[in-house]
């Protein structure tokens, strides 16, 4: 059975592995304040300085290359972690700097988040890249013109599809490569009691692979791309590290799954015959609020 999408040499669907480098940067995008308590940062330098390590063993092993995200700071903060990064062959995607959601920042921020987070990475990781992902996920109606002034092929940010495809942007364009967050390795795993962190509560990694196996069997059902995202200090810990591996054994043995990069996704979807959609935003007034359902 042939997918709806147009997925090279006859696959059906796709697999993204993607990470973000938070560390440091997750924390103190809340409050700047948390640089002076040794435990909360130690719990996200966990990631770069021993998780990451661990997960590039891993992808060695099983000869796959994943896309990481980084935010300049964390980067400035683990040039060690980004060479061994770098060094594996996987790809550098941006990530901001200070890890600071564009939708909840000013115009000017913005702008600078985006230009100081490119510099940290063409200078310690050698690329200058083309992927952007924004922290939290959480764009502004700012974002993808100034990705597309600053050169950006792809963001993997939205939410509206389950196939990769050609944003409209005015006159322009950029591919998406849409997420989930049922593919976030956050509401499962993360915990700090201050700043208050994740669900609250802590998945086996077992009940993770399980959850993580059927999103992979119904986006190859459908024909789509399922990105996995996670984190190093969260993912990066022993048992999370030993499912992941078990899911990615039995997704490589899928015939039918090209499990590649974002990067490598976005390529193929801007040079295939997918249709362009424009971005698409409500227009609000001076309405009064619906109710809200149940009160």
């Amino acid at each position: 059975m042939t997918s709806p999408y147009p997925w090279p040499d006859g696959k059906r669907a796709a697999l993204c592995v993607t990470f973000d480098m938070d560390a440091e940067a997750a924390v103190l995008a809340v409050d700047p304040a948390f640089a002076r308590r040794p435990s909360v940062m130690s719990h996200q330098q966990y990631g770069p300085v021993t998780g990451i390590p661990r997960l590039l063993e891993m992808l060695a092993g099983l000869g796959l290359r994943a896309s990481f995200f980084i935010p300049g700071f964390s980067a400035e903060r683990h040039p060690g972690a980004v060479a061994a990064i770098a060094g594996a062959g996987h790809e550098i995607c941006h990530h901001g700097y200070l890890h600071r959601p564009p939708g909840l920042i000013d115009a000017v921020t913005e702008r600078s988040e985006l230009e100081r987070g490119l510099e940290a990475l063409e200078r310690l990781a050698g690329v200058r890249p083309t992927i952007f992902r924004a922290p939290w996920w959480e764009t502004s109606i700012a974002t993808f013109d100034l990705l597309l002034e600053y050169g950006f092929t792809c963001d993997s940010s939205l939410f509206d599809k389950d196939v990769p495809y050609r944003l409209g942007i005015g006159s322009s364009e950029i591919v998406e490569v849409p997420v989930s967050w049922a593919l976030d390795d956050w509401e499962k795993y993360a915990f700090l009691p201050d700043p208050p962190t994740g669900s609250g509560v802590i998945e086996s990694p077992a009940r993770v692979h399980e959850m993580w196996w059927e999103e992979i069997e119904a986006y190859l059902e459908v024909g789509g791309c399922c990105v996995l995202t996670m984190h190093p200090f969260l993912s990066g810990r022993p048992s999370r590290v030993r499912a992941l591996r078990r899911l990615l054994e039995k997704a490589s043995a899928l015939p039918d799954l090209w499990i590649t990069t974002v990067g490598e996704v976005a390529a193929h979807c801007a040079g295939a015959d997918v249709p362009l959609h424009p971005l698409s935003l409500p227009v609000v007034g001076t309405e009064p609020a619906l109710p809200v359902p149940g009160s």
